[in-house]
């Protein structure tokens, strides 16, 4: 029997999907795709910044239609299908990458663990951030410009490219709008949920990752603003993590807003999906939403707005206060305090109008 180990499929270590469904070999599969680069992406970060990634996913399969492409990621349960080898970031998948020679080779990480792997692993060309004596550096000039506005926080203010312009810019892309790619929803739990069918839904994202507390809306808004919504007759349903559970529990008795429990991230997102229009800080939630193509309001003030692209979904709201929290985990003048409740209903009426 003659193997096929540039196809796609073919793994070695374990059958192949085609053989398992279909109990074909390789001499007579009519399932052979042939490969012929190896591509890696290094984006460990948090699970929202993995997803805000994805849209390079796009043009990877357009300029390499034959290539494979790995992804090592602290969070592999959302990469989508169109990643052929979902990895996690373990001794033991380090250990495999460092005994494969890749065509390419993309770290869009500036963490020092992302840019250390960058170095020892071996590909023909690599792009984006590195190690050098012990501090991260960029690897080719159309990573300069990323690079300067994560060390100056004024280069970081006057910058009017988004995530993607500039991560399209460092892997020697133009972005055109290349959407968010999320991993398929099961059929069975996109019925799961018992909420109204007939009935605009809105969804609040009352909490955000514990290192940026300063991005927190008080939690007396969020009943206010539930309160406000159902009275005009939209349903409104609570999201949110483990951290989240008691407070929305507290706003659900408050207000009557829908809180159905928290999830592991497939139900999450499923939850999600239920929605029309979405409430959050930046957060998990955000990115979520966008890639289930809900209408967002995005809370923001300690980054800068022209970062974030909403795909024409929604706004951006920041307070009408000028801190100086800028990129800071707390905020000593609580300025999200100073981003109304009526602020937030009106922005609702214009994105999700009742008729």
């Amino acid at each position: 029997m003659k193997l096929k180990t540039d196809c796609r499929h073919f793994r070695g270590d374990i059958p192949c999907r085609p053989h398992k469904l279909h109990g074909v070999h390789c001499d007579d599969c009519t399932y052979y795709d042939l490969t012929k680069e190896n591509i890696l992406i290094i984006k460990l970060g948090a699970l929202g910044d993995v997803v805000r990634t994805t849209p390079i996913l796009h043009k990877l399969k357009k300029e390499f239609p034959q290539a494979i492409i790995w992804w090592i990621t602290n969070t592999p349960e959302i990469l989508p299908e169109q990643v052929d080898r979902k990895l996690g970031f373990s001794l033991q998948n380090i250990i495999s990458l460092n005994s494969i020679k890749f065509d390419l080779l993309l770290n869009l990480d500036k963490d020092l663990e992302a840019c250390a792997l960058a170095v020892q692993i071996k590909a023909k060309t690599k792009k984006g951030f590195t190690l050098r004596d012990g501090r991260c550096s960029p690897i080719n000039k159309d990573a300069n410009s990323k690079f300067l506005t994560g060390v100056f926080d004024d280069l970081n203010k006057a910058n009017r490219k988004s995530y993607l312009v500039e991560i399209f810019e460092i892997c020697g892309f133009k972005f055109n709008g290349e959407k968010y790619i999320l991993p398929q929803i099961d059929a069975e739990k996109k019925n799961k949920w018992a909420v109204p069918k007939n009935k605009k839904i809105i969804g609040l994202n009352t909490g955000c990752a514990n290192r940026w507390k300063s991005r927190l809306w008080p939690e007396e808004y969020w009943i206010s603003t539930s309160k406000i919504l159902i009275k005009q007759g939209y349903k409104v349903l609570l999201l949110g993590g483990k951290q989240e559970d008691e407070k929305n529990k507290l706003i659900s008795k408050k207000s009557g807003a829908i809180y159905l429990g928290d999830y592991p991230l497939q139900d999450f997102i499923s939850l999600m999906n239920q929605c029309h229009l979405v409430i959050t800080a930046v957060s998990m939630a955000t990115h979520l939403a966008i890639g289930l193509e809900k209408k967002i309001i995005l809370f923001n003030n300690i980054f800068n707005k022209h970062e974030f692209e909403l795909y024409g979904l929604g706004e951006i709201l920041e307070p009408d206060f000028n801190c100086t929290c800028y990129f800071s985990s707390n905020c000593e003048e609580s300025c999200m305090k100073y981003l109304s409740v009526e602020r937030v209903i009106n922005s609702v009426k214009k994105l999700l109008p009742l008729k």
